[in-house]
């Protein structure tokens, strides 16, 4: 399923290219939030970007962490839960970052904070032992989200990321997407997770003939 996202990336931004205004009708402005302008902007925001580059470390994302949540919705059902999950992040990424910054009129686009949330799911699903989450207090979790954090926040704030000279980087909304994956796979995992086979034992146990 991570392998259809990722690829449904590169598809969007082709027929994205052919708009008439390049898909930025579909951007969410922080101001509507407050003045109903176009709140769909919340949804079909995540589904546009910026550009090639924009795309590719988006669809990158996609391909590092949706594996682990993919193997934890298994089957049909599973891959609905996913992407479900995924819209849910993305969701947050952007109502979040309209919050921060209520009287902005300029674009947000791009699936970064829908992948930060499958980022924080999949962190918390690696490692784990007997089935169960690595619990948000876990030191390495706790270390490795300080770390994503402050990386975010100084690519974001300098703007290094490649291939978006002249574009603000919604680091704000990264986070959001994160902290909404890092909460939401706990309940997630047990409404729609795969669920081991359980050890069915024979009625008549007894000791093997010698």
């Amino acid at each position: 399923m991570s392998v259809l996202l990722a690829g449904s990336m590169p598809a969007l931004y082709l027929i994205q290219e052919r708009l008439p205004d390049a898909g930025l009708s579909l951007a969410f402005r922080p101001s509507s939030l407050w003045t109903g302008e176009w709140w769909p902007g919340l949804l079909t925001s995540m589904f546009v970007h910026g550009g090639w580059a924009h795309v590719a470390m988006n669809a990158a994302g996609a391909l590092a962490f949706g594996p682990p949540l993919a193997r934890l919705m298994g089957g049909s059902r599973g891959a609905v839960s996913f992407l479900l999950f995924y819209i849910a992040c993305g969701l947050v990424a952007t109502g979040g970052y309209g919050l921060v910054h209520p009287d902005s009129y300029d674009s947000l686009i791009g699936a970064s904070g829908a992948v930060f949330g499958l980022m924080g799911g999949a962190l918390r699903l690696l490692g784990r032992r007997n089935q169960r989450l690595r619990p948000l207090q876990d030191r390495g979790f706790l270390t490795t989200t300080a770390v994503i954090m402050a990386v975010n926040a100084a690519v974001g704030l300098i703007g290094l990321a490649p291939g978006m000279d002249g574009a603000r980087i919604a680091w704000e909304a990264h986070a959001f997407g994160f902290v909404c994956g890092a909460l939401l796979i706990g309940p997630w995992a047990k409404a729609f997770g795969s669920r081991p086979e359980p050890f069915a034992s024979p009625p008549d146990l007894r000791d093997p003939d010698v």
